[in-house]
């Protein structure tokens, strides 16, 4: 009798285990409320994206979210002129529809900008000479689909081109090399249209450097590396930044298995 009752205590917490254990793998549909932390008032148009999973959503007007998420995923919350935050994803978050995300208010201090007007002349020939230019120069290459940025024109331009596309890419390959799960999540975020219309809104690279787990310094060097010219490197959206870094070492592959 005794030995019965102590194997059904054990099948009893074997089965609570293993339900546990199955809640905690399995992807459900999280919901949930982004707030002003200051006011507690909803906020629309907030940015949500599951780190792991590499899948985005905005919130509504009622500051209402859903996203597909596992236990222990990482949640990725980010707005114009608020401090982004991380949250890690619990039980208690699939459980209860009313959890609040609370973000706070970036406080900026404004420097003074002093504006200089261009002194135009009425002359177009000469006003035209006076504007600031782009000097990033674009190179095509018969055989690849993308054209290279590559600074002033001038012929040791076309060299460095040539030179960064047939040289490895170390630092690529030791950034991506090591890390495949970078690399499948670069694949992700290019075919996710939530996340590509998040990254085509926003210039810091915060989003990237988070999916990517990478440094921003990273970013510069691998586009450097590639290169693309500074006024690219730093006027991009991320989706284009993300575009340009996805490009690069689609090439190096496929110049390097030729090789």
């Amino acid at each position: 009798m005794k030995k019965s009752i102590l194997l059904c205590f054990v099948l009893i917490g074997f089965s609570v285990f293993s339900q546990d254990d199955v809640e905690n793998i399995t992807e459900k549909e999280i919901k949930a409320v982004v707030v002003n932390a200051q006011t507690d008032f909803p906020m629309e148009s907030v940015h949500v994206v599951n780190l792991n999973k590499v899948v985005g959503t905005i919130t509504n007007k009622k500051g209402e979210f859903q996203i597909t998420a596992a236990v222990n995923d990482t949640l990725f919350f980010s707005f114009l002129g608020f401090k982004s935050q991380k949250i890690r994803v619990t039980n208690d978050m699939f459980r209860f529809e009313d959890t609040e995300i609370k973000l706070t208010e970036l406080a900026y201090a404004l420097e003074e900008v002093i504006l200089r007007p261009y002194q135009l002349t009425g002359y177009l020939e000469i006003d035209v000479k006076n504007l600031p230019i782009n000097n990033a120069y674009q190179y095509s290459i018969s055989g690849l689909s993308v054209g290279y940025e590559a600074g002033k024109k001038n012929p040791s331009a076309v060299t460095k081109v040539l030179g960064a596309i047939l040289n490895p890419a170390d630092l690529l390959r030791n950034l991506f090399g090591k890390k495949p799960n970078q690399m499948r999540k670069l694949r992700q975020m290019k075919e996710d249209d939530d996340i590509r219309d998040l990254l085509a809104s926003k210039f810091d690279r915060e989003t990237l450097t988070e999916l990517l787990q990478i440094e921003k310094m990273d970013i510069d060097d691998i586009l450097n590396n590639c290169n693309y010219s500074k006024s690219f490197i730093t006027t991009a959206n991320d989706l284009q930044i993300l575009d340009a870094i996805s490009s690069c070492y689609e090439e190096y592959k496929v110049l390097n298995r030729r090789n």
